[in-house]
């Protein structure tokens, strides 16, 4: 009975022995990385940037980039009111063009300027007025421009009447002077007879005409518009993207390559 005892006693004292050096080697073991992290955390990628026309491979007939402008690749039309979807105030030359050209523009943008007083101006006149090209004005106002919406809406106003182009000219030409003061009120003014104002202000103000710019807006955006100028040209079944301002001899050579396309 003795010798029971003095074993049972000899194996509580190992038991208790082992015990205390696991204590101590699992205390020494957190004293070595108190602040230690969890094995993994979670991370937020960075997004990824956006595909630019400049990385895009270039077209079948290639439309050469000049300065600010660039072209993609030609893609499919996207599927929805698109280019049957106009104001036909905002319109010129016959819809039935072989060529329909959507043009992105902001009043107070300075390329819009450009474009609008060289290259769309010799357009008018050689593909327009002949029946070569359907040409779209799609407002297309941005943030950082605080009267771009403000002109928008005078100009959609305006073409309610029949004066487009004559208010567009107006708006660009004198750019620099209302986008100081605002004064886009005074700015189309000038072109217009005091009963044709009258008119503009009333339509200006009854708050209609921002369903039509915004309408613009978010087509440009599924056509994944970020800056303007932005002409899409359609032309055959296939869309080409221009973006910035293309001289007007190069828009020719390449709208000339597309007629002839068969």
């Amino acid at each position: 009975m003795n010798r029971r005892i003095l074993l049972a006693a000899l194996v509580i004292l190992a038991l208790l022995g082992a015990r205390l050096s696991l204590n101590r080697n699992v205390r020494a073991a957190f004293a070595l990385r108190p602040n230690a992290p969890p094995a993994s955390l979670p991370v937020t990628p960075e997004p990824a940037a956006a595909p630019t026309a400049a990385a895009l491979p270039n077209p079948p007939t290639e439309l050469p980039s000049h300065g600010i402008s660039s072209v993609a690749e030609p893609l499919a039309p996207p599927q929805i009111p698109g280019v049957s979807d106009y104001d036909p105030h905002k319109t010129f030359g016959s819809k039935n063009a072989p060529i329909v050209m959507e043009v992105f523009s902001d009043f107070q943008c300075p390329a819009c300027k450009v474009l609008f007083t060289t290259t769309n101006h010799q357009l008018m006149d050689n593909y327009v007025t002949v029946g070569k090209v359907f040409l779209i004005h799609r407002d297309f106002p941005l943030p950082m421009h605080a009267y771009s919406r403000v002109a928008a809406r005078y100009a959609r106003a305006a073409a309610q009447l029949g004066k487009s182009e004559a208010v567009e000219q107006a708006l660009f030409e004198n750019q620099e002077k209302w986008e100081q003061t605002g004064d886009v009120d005074g700015t189309v003014a000038a072109v217009l007879s005091a009963p044709e104002m009258a008119k503009v202000r009333a339509l200006v103000k009854g708050g209609t005409l921002d369903s039509a710019i915004d309408k613009d807006y978010s087509l440009g955006q599924v056509y994944h518009v970020s800056s303007t100028p932005t002409t899409i040209i359609h032309s055959k079944g296939q869309t080409y993207p221009v973006i910035g301002v293309v001289p007007y001899d190069t828009m020719k050579s390449f709208l000339d390559q597309l007629i002839d396309q068969k």
